[in-house]
Formats: C-alpha cells, structure tokens, sequence
C-alpha cells in the first residue's frame, strides 16, 4: 500500500492560551454540567514551529474541559443542572408563601396545599408550621394593610425574573398553575391571590392573556 508522503505545516497561526479561572457550568457542546475554563490568548504567526509576529489577542473564550470545545463567555451565565433544580425550588416556595400572605393562609385546605406543593417542588420535610412560621416574618417586614405589598412584589421579581429566560413556555405555565391551585384550595381566589399571582405571571414573562387564560383554567379538575 502506498503511504501519502508525511507534510510539515511550514507556517500558520498559532494561539497560546491562558487560564484565568475555572468552575462548573452546563456546556452547549455536551449537554451538561462540566467543568470549564476561562481563557485568553494571544495569536503568533509561526514559521516552522518558531513563533514570530504577534497577531493580535484571542478570547476570551469558555473552554470546556470534557469537549474541549470554546464558547462565547456568555455561556456562563445558563445555570447548571443543579443551579436550575435549587432555582426551580426556591420559585415555588416563594410563590406558594406569597399567595398564603395574601390571605390564603386563613383556610386550612390552602395551607396543606402549599405543604404538598412545597414538598413536591424538592423540600419534602417541609411542615406547615414551618411555612406559617415564615409567613409571620414575612408579614412583619412587610406591615399591615396593603395585600399586595411592594416588598413582596420585589421579592418575587428577584426570585422568578432570573429563571424565566431558562424555562420554556410550559414550565413558566406550570409554576404559574402551581400557585393558582393553591390560591383555589378553599374555591376562589380573592382579589389579592389574583393580584399577586399576576404579579407572578408578569415575573414569568406570560402575557396577560395567558395569566387570564391560566387562572381560569387552574378551576378545571386535572
């Protein structure tokens, strides 16, 4: 058999490549959780394997370690899996501590609904007096009187706004419909539950309509 004859790269581009820090993050290439580094370089023209006019600065770029493949640093800011199950978790118990503040706490049938929620959200010792515990904390900070007060509207913000850019349409809709049937635990909502369930809604990015559709829709047995 006849060999092709071996040819040497007489000259190119060669990056040399710096770390600058390293952790998890889920790869795009893989699709998972991997490790990564971050990376800048600096690119030489190479004539036979010796390095010599500087071409300029390469990165940064996101390098994964189990792929090898570079991505744009952006690709950091996806959470991990874990990153995005701890997300997901903590959503649902804000959302089903918002509607007990908003006056769903009263009826014993709301109050195990959000147990249940709770616990299936990823918190499964979750207690009822845990929650009323924190419901009372919660009402302290926030004062008497208003039923949808700011404060609480912030922290719903704070804790659904970031993970709405990771969940497609049916997970946002889903969290959505958890904390409406809690909210129709007793069998209507009252008008803080609505307000603050689309205030969930708008943190979600469901349009209004959608929230309107879903809310009615939450009254239909499963």
């Amino acid at each position: 058999m006849r060999q092709r004859p071996f040819r040497v790269r007489l000259a190119g581009v060669r990056t040399s490549w710096r770390t600058l820090e390293d952790g998890d993050f889920f790869c795009p290439g893989c699709g998972g959780d991997r490790r990564y580094r971050r990376r800048t370089g600096r690119r030489r023209f190479v004539l036979l394997g010796v390095p010599l006019i500087p071409r300029g600065p390469a990165g940064p770029v996101v390098e994964c370690v189990a792929c090898r493949g570079h991505f744009a640093v952006g690709a950091l800011d996806h959470p991990t899996t874990d990153r995005l199950a701890t997300m997901l978790r903590e959503a649902v118990h804000s959302v089903a501590l918002a509607v007990l503040a908003a006056g769903g706490a009263q009826a014993r049938a709301v109050r195990e609904t959000a147990v249940e929620t709770v616990r299936a959200a990823g918190f499964p010792g979750c207690r009822e007096e845990e929650l009323m515990t924190l419901l009372a904390a919660l009402t302290q900070e926030s004062g008497p009187g208003d039923p949808t007060p700011v404060s609480r509207e912030i922290e719903l913000h704070e804790v659904l706004a970031p993970l709405a850019p990771h969940l497609a349409v049916p997970g946002r809709e889903s969290l959505l419909l958890q904390g409406a049937r809690i909210a129709l635990a007793d069998g209507v909502y009252c008008a803080a539950e609505r307000d603050v369930l689309t205030t969930v809604g708008q943190a979600l990015r469901i349009g209004t309509q959608d929230v309107d559709r879903l809310l009615a829709q939450a009254h239909t047995p499963s």
